[in-house]
């Protein structure tokens, strides 16, 4: 038994190594986030910590109490009870009691989450609580792998959404293939973190299913999701096992997409791939397959899919694309607008479809190294992903809208204020699971070039050149912008630290004409090497920093954190005349709990306004204390006189960082804000 014992470790170490070896296609690495562990008590490090005390344990907790555990145990008795008396009564009629047909993917995503966070804090009893949920999973699965409990409970009476047969609306309704990739996303960030290939074995199981039933030849079903992830998720086990059968089938998916009987714009089927051009449809649904898309392109070298992953990528920056990071204009449909089509008091940007963006926006660095890329990333991640979760990680947004009368209902559940959970969970679940996956996206390596592309305390061991660079990062970012690199250790002597030069420092505030600084503030920065200037040649947005590196070498860098305006293009209508405020990374937003004396809403800018940097403390609904920096802008409030003119008065508006506003429930709240009387109105 020992030897046996040993024989499975040493597999698994080196199936492990295997992995980490295996390129994923793109000329340029993520470091994964099994080699960065956040430092606590930072900016981030303060974020996988509520996911850790408070975001994860409620998903749990919901998985119990929302019948999500149930669902695999009942599938279970089924199958080991196939014509049991029970399938007669009302409580195994699917419909009555699972909410949606992808009601499993809760369980996915919250052991993805908890699987990533033990990166940071280990935890054998969470690991072990994983292993007894996996238990449940596993007995949910038909023999021949097929795993969607939605069906297995009941195979004559399934969810309303499932169909009769297997896949038969799966480009509709049943989501069959959108639980197989949150199934293996979850595998995959699981063996990863505990080197433990019990999830995987079953996501494999499902996932090698769908290859024998799902495609283009006699015999199989020929469709390709109605909610795409599976594509990502195939890709990724394909390069974590190197079997190439699930690269050929997520190649499949995408090359389908158009072909089959489908046709619809909500869903990114109206047209092949190859002939779409811009960003239309269900923003999630659209961002997962770009995500895909650029999978594709790197690991088959693909030209034509990364032409159009390219063309849609600046359709989205140029026309597409809210100061915030956010995406997806339309309640209907939760989906992308028109080109400028970016309304603040009525826009959804679905926090699920930030993350999305999160997703696409890396890759693309991957496939061109260039900071803009990151740029967009950073701006998504501090506005429009954070801002769907409150800071102690206990409350949520399903959509994330730019402005609020306190009175428009924009959340799904028809609130306006942040819930402790949804019905329809996927906007929770997909934070369990995207927030303690931060630390991949930190740092990134390509030959001997070692590119520092968030900032955030941390420290990470990194392979250049198969060497180990342990690498120790210190700052208050986004708060300040200083830096500090630590070269900790060094077997890889000289090599390039890339580190980015954000594009809100002396650039623009995004890669395109859709926004642009409105002030004369000139940014600037500085660097130093051991306490001596340097000027380091910029290539693509980074600082190059080429030197024989040594123990105990640090780097310093200084970006000037001025608070700047900027201004959208002329053709979206609802932002004319008006100005939003940033500084750093951070959008700000003004609330009516901080501005009670008057209506934020009948606030005028001034054409040059002055800021006043503060500390500021915000009390949530939850009893939650944090520090945020609050802008302060001497403008004029509007009123009306006994003659109907409009007569305005001095005033004082304070702000905050748009991703903490609704901490002091409903009320008003503003990202852009008038600069003349003629804009007060234009909502």
């Amino acid at each position: 038994m020992k030897r046996l014992s040993t024989l499975v470790l040493g597999l698994t170490v080196l199936l492990t190594a295997q992995a980490q070896n295996r390129t994923n296609g793109y000329p340029i690495s993520q470091v994964p986030f099994t080699a960065v562990k956040v430092t606590p008590n930072t900016f981030w490090g303060d974020r996988i910590h509520a996911a850790r005390e408070i975001t994860i344990p409620l998903a749990f907790s919901k998985c119990e109490s929302e019948h999500r555990y149930e669902n695999f145990t009942m599938a279970a008795y089924t199958l080991q009870h196939p014509a049991h008396e029970g399938l007669k009564t009302p409580k195994w009629d699917v419909s009555k009691f699972m909410g949606f047909s992808f009601d499993d993917t809760d369980v996915y995503k919250t052991i993805e989450g908890a699987s990533y966070v033990l990166q940071t804090y280990p935890d054998q009893k969470l690991k072990a609580y994983i292993d007894s949920v996996l238990d449940v999973v596993a007995a949910a699965q038909e023999p021949d792998g097929y795993l969607y409990t939605a069906r297995t409970i009941n195979p004559e009476h399934p969810h309303q959404w499932s169909g009769k047969k297997r896949w038969e609306v799966e480009e509709v309704l049943s989501h069959e293939l959108y639980n197989l990739g949150h199934m293996v996303d979850a595998a995959c960030a699981h063996y990863q973190a505990t080197g433990s290939d019990k999830f995987l074995n079953i996501a494999k199981r499902y996932a090698d299913c769908v290859i024998r039933e799902v495609g283009p030849n006699a015999g199989q079903a020929c469709v390709v999701p109605g909610h795409q992830i599976a594509e990502m998720a195939l890709a990724r086990l394909y390069v974590l096992t190197g079997e190439k059968k699930y690269l050929d089938e997520a190649k499949f998916l995408l090359d389908y997409r158009g072909k089959t009987k489908i046709h619809d714009i909500y869903t990114q089927s109206d047209k092949p791939i190859l002939e779409q051009k811009e960003a239309w449809g269900h923003a999630v649904r659209a961002g997962y397959m770009y995500a895909s898309i650029a999978d594709v392109a790197a690991l088959t070298q693909d030209s034509a899919y990364l032409k159009t992953i390219d063309t849609i990528f600046e359709n989205i920056i140029s026309k597409k694309y809210y100061i915030t990071g956010g995406v997806g204009a339309r309640h209907q449909g939760e989906a992308f607008g028109a080109d400028y089509e970016l309304p603040n008091l009525t826009s959804y940007n679905e926090t699920c479809a930030a993350i999305s963006m999160v997703y696409l926006f890396h890759r693309m660095f991957l496939l061109h190294g260039d900071a803009k890329y990151i740029d967009c990333m950073e701006r998504t991640l501090y506005n429009g992903v954070i801002s769907g979760m409150s800071v102690d990680g206990g409350r949520f947004f399903y959509p994330n809208p730019l402005s609020s009368d306190g009175k428009y209902a924009f959340n799904a559940d028809n609130t306006v204020e942040r819930q402790p959970w949804f019905g329809c969970a996927c906007c929770p679940s997909n934070l369990c699971r995207f927030i303690p996956s931060l630390p991949g996206y930190m740092y990134a390596v390509k030959d001997r070039n070692l590119y520092v592309n968030l900032f955030g305390g941390n420290t990470a061991t990194i392979k250049v050149g198969g060497k180990d660079v342990v690498l120790e990062q210190q700052t208050n970012y986004p708060w300040e912008g200083d830096i500090y690199i630590k070269v900790v250790s060094n077997k890889a002597k000289a090599f390039n630290m890339m580190v980015r030069l954000p594009g809100w420092v002396d650039r623009s505030p995004v890669p395109s004409d859709l926004y642009r600084f409105a002030d004369d503030v000139l940014g600037s920065y500085s660097v130093k090497v051991n306490g001596r200037d340097v000027k380091a040649e910029l290539a693509k947005g980074y600082l190059n920093l080429n030197r024989q590196w040594k123990k105990g070498d640090v780097v310093t860098i200084h970006f000037d954190m001025p608070v700047r305006t900027v201004k959208a293009n002329h053709r979206v209508i609802d932002d004319r005349g008006r100005i939003a405020v940033e500084r750093g990374p951070l959008v700000y937003c003004a609330e009516g709990a901080d501005n009670k004396d008057f209506s934020i809403f009948n606030f005028l800018m001034p054409r040059q306004p002055r800021f006043n940097i503060t500390e500021h403390q915000i009390n949530g609904l939850r009893n939650v204390t944090f520090k945020v920096k609050a802008i302060e802008a001497n403008g004029q409030t509007v009123s009306t006189n006994k003659q109907g003119e409009a007569t305005v008065q001095p005033a004082t508006l304070t702000m905050i960082p748009y991703y903490a506003w609704n901490h002091r429930g409903p009320g008003l709240m503003e990202v852009w804000m008038p600069q003349s009387i003629s804009a007060l109105g234009n909502y």
